[in-house]
């Protein structure tokens, strides 16, 4: 059973929560086109309302919903995101026609959307805090990151009021200790509300039943990120996880129709 949290944020549904990762980034439609507002509005469509996109800033202090330390790999444009200002990112376009999107512009075009937020950079730690704080948007974001001083930090700026996954550490201890007070005693359990990680990452299988039952137990949910394939979404609903994220808005969303478990719009 999905456990409470504490947090509006992950108790205010029922059933597993679907995300479109960076707005379904490998959806057929929308290929090339990942954090862009097309694929937010896209996955909205669908009616996806647990939006995942990631945060950079601007060398003059603006959030981006964007993935990469560059800029190469998306845009017509190259070189680092944290040496460009907004004037010069307004320029750029994804896949040849999209611009970046600020998360202000994200939260203003998506006002009933829910975000999930992987913090990319340490410079967008405090912008991120004072964008939420500004917006009262404590409900409305979950936060994560590879880095665990990033979390700690936003944790601290922002008092705690705002749902954050497990750092990489933390998810060590519920992996691999036999016992879940011991997991949570061991990784500061009370400071985040989620633990998001990879269904397998190379032969080791992360998201275990053992996983999920040890977060269970300690109040904390368990999402599961990217899968895009029908069957692996039966497995690790079945294991019990309380979200998924997506890349492939199309399958999941069938997937949990066919079930009885999708909790968006028709």
């Amino acid at each position: 059973m999905t456990p409470r949290t504490g947090h509006a944020y992950l108790d205010a549904p029922t059933g597993p929560l679907a995300f479109a990762h960076r707005g379904g980034a490998r959806h057929p439609d929308l290929v090339g086109l990942e954090n862009t507002l097309a694929a937010f509005r896209h996955a909205a469509s669908l009616g996806y309302s647990y939006l995942e996109t990631d945060v950079h800033a601007t060398s003059d202090g603006v959030l981006l919903a964007f993935h990469d330390a560059v800029l190469d790999r998306v845009s017509d444009t190259s070189g680092g995101v944290a040496d460009a200002t907004y004037a010069e990112i307004r320029a750029v376009r994804i896949a040849g026609r999209e611009p970046i999107p600020t998360l202000a512009e994200l939260f203003d075009a998506l006002p009933g959307a829910r975000f999930n937020i992987d913090l990319k950079s340490g410079e967008a730690v405090p912008l991120l805090a004072q964008f939420v704080a500004e917006r009262e948007a404590w409900d409305r974001v979950l936060v994560g990151s590879f880095s665990g001083r990033r979390l700690r930090r936003f944790r601290r700026l922002t008092g705690g009021r705002v749902a954050t996954s497990a750092s990489p550490l933390q998810v060590v201890a519920y992996r691999l200790l036999p016992s879940a007070r011991l997991a949570a005693l061991l990784s500061g359990g009370r400071g985040f509300a989620a633990l998001q990680v990879p269904h397998r990452r190379g032969p080791l299988t992360v998201t275990t039943a053992g996983l999920v039952r040890r977060a269970h137990r300690t109040g904390k949910h368990v999402h599961s990120w990217t899968v895009d394939d029908a069957d692996e979404m039966i497995v690790l609903l079945d294991r019990g996880v309380d979200g998924l994220m997506t890349d492939r808005t199309d399958i999941l969303r069938d997937v949990l129709v066919q079930r009885g478990q999708w909790r968006g719009q028709p």
